[in-house]
């Protein structure tokens, strides 16, 4: 069994991540703003990504196996109405946040001894594929891609780190986006697989690369997104 640390780990994906290692019998420690339902296995620590205090410690406190951050924002806008804040919004919540959360918890991956531990970040298809009114998102997320490189060399071979970079997922955040069936009906149509992506898809992989069968897989950035970012169909 080992022991995951979820950063946003109580809505959406990252609550996905969560119910997936807890079913598999794996100890999870959540750090989000709130807890909007309980899940049943996990502890929760009270923490907002957003702000400047520092991050709790009881959650980084022993061995880690693995982490993953999953806070993050969705912010579209044509490129003539993007305002600075709003680029030093998404490159804090998406870029800082995961170098802050990982820089805590760099003890306990490194003290993890049953095999190597591993870190995950999520990214976006729209660092691979040029999507419009995806400037924000789409520069802060690709600096996550980078620092994950960056960090797979630094921390080889004790530490792994990889991206996985969904595209259009069903959760809160992306609600207004499946508000009608007429909406639903041209986001599936967008894809090669004929359908958006859900929950459960990307916490399959996140989940993969957490635990160690994917123990010679480092510096990747891996696409869950129906096809988007690679296939023309």
């Amino acid at each position: 069994m080992g022991r995951y640390v979820i950063a946003g780990g109580s809505r959406g994906i990252g609550r996905a991540i969560s119910e997936k290692l807890i079913a598999e019998n794996h100890d999870v420690t959540i750090i989000s703003r709130e807890m909007p339902s309980p899940i049943p296995g996990a502890q929760h620590i009270a923490f907002d990504f957003a702000s400047d205090q520092s991050l709790p410690t009881e959650p980084f406190e022993g061995p880690i196996s693995g982490i993953t951050y999953c806070p993050g924002s969705l912010d579209l806008a044509p490129v003539h109405r993007v305002k600075p804040d709003a680029i030093r919004s998404a490159f804090e919540i998406n870029c800082v946040g995961a170098v802050r959360f990982l820089q805590a918890a760099l003890p306990g991956l490194k003290s993890a001894s049953e095999h190597t531990s591993s870190v995950v970040f999520l990214s976006t298809v729209a660092v691979a594929r040029g999507l419009s009114m995806h400037t924000s998102i789409a520069a802060a997320k690709g600096a996550v891609e980078a620092v994950a490189r960056t960090l797979a060399a630094e921390l080889a071979p004790k530490i792994r780190v990889n991206c996985v970079a969904p595209a259009l997922t069903e959760t809160d955040m992306a609600a207004r986006f499946f508000s009608t069936d007429e909406k639903r009906e041209a986001m599936n149509a967008m894809y090669p697989l004929q359908r958006t992506g859900t929950v459960a898809d990307i916490a399959a992989t996140v989940a993969m690369l957490l635990l160690p069968g994917s123990d010679w897989i480092t510096g990747q950035t891996i696409g869950v997104d129906g096809g988007m970012a690679r296939v023309q169909k």
